[in-house]
């Protein structure tokens, strides 16, 4: 459902940017880290479900939650999965420069709201974002060394024709326009500071945290 411009979704933004944490979330384990990592990767390759586990296992990470013009799909959380806004709402967010890199995707706008991210870099509390190529190219010229890029490849590109095909969600038009991307993202891989490949979810993570809690 679109929340109008001031509602609950911008309340919501502000409120975990003033440090709100989840109920039951374990306290961070170490501070002093300040740079923030991103997670991108094609279409289809598995980021949410990596981010859902991470979600799972390691609380103390803090994982920005985007903003969308999508409509929620069935079993998503407003604040959860995104926040879900009206186009209003997000270009009001997008010009008055609280959007740390936002794109426009199959007729529907993605973002990242500033202020949280900027927030837990400021406390020196682990933080990750899972955004697209489009979004990690923006957040490389906007913060330079002070972001991590780490690029998530499929186990090969059959299975990742696979896994798009197979989620029944999306007509074919845009299944045949996510492909195209899809190849042009994966050329991209050599544009991020690590590669991992999503053979599995849970090695994934774990090389993931060891990515995050190394940097000091």
């Amino acid at each position: 459902m679109a929340v109008p411009p001031g509602g609950k979704a911008h309340e919501a933004v502000a409120a975990r940017a003033r440090g709100a944490s989840p109920r039951g979330a374990a306290a961070p384990a170490a501070r002093g880290n300040s740079r923030l990592t991103v997670l991108s990767g094609p279409s289809g390759v598995g980021k949410s479900t990596v981010v859902a586990e991470l979600r799972r296992c390691r609380p103390e990470i803090w994982i920005s939650v985007s903003v969308t013009t999508r409509k929620p799909r069935p079993g998503e959380v407003n604040g959860r999965e995104y926040y879900f806004v009206d186009d209003r709402e997000f270009d009001r967010m997008a010009a008055a420069g609280e959007l740390l890199e936002w794109a426009e995707f199959a007729g529907n706008k993605y973002g990242t709201p500033r202020e949280p991210v900027q927030r837990r870099l400021e406390q020196g509390l682990p933080a990750l974002l899972e955004i697209d190529l489009a979004g990690a190219r923006q957040v490389r010229r906007a913060m330079k060394d002070d972001a991590l890029l780490v690029f998530l490849m499929p186990p090969s590109w059959e299975e990742l024709v696979r896994r798009l095909t197979g989620r029944g969600t999306e007509p074919p038009e845009v299944i045949e326009r996510r492909l195209r991307v899809a190849r042009e993202e994966l050329a991209a891989a050599g544009e991020f500071d690590e590669t991992l490949v999503n053979t599995s979810v849970e090695e994934v993570c774990r090389r993931l945290v060891a990515l995050i809690s190394n940097y000091r």
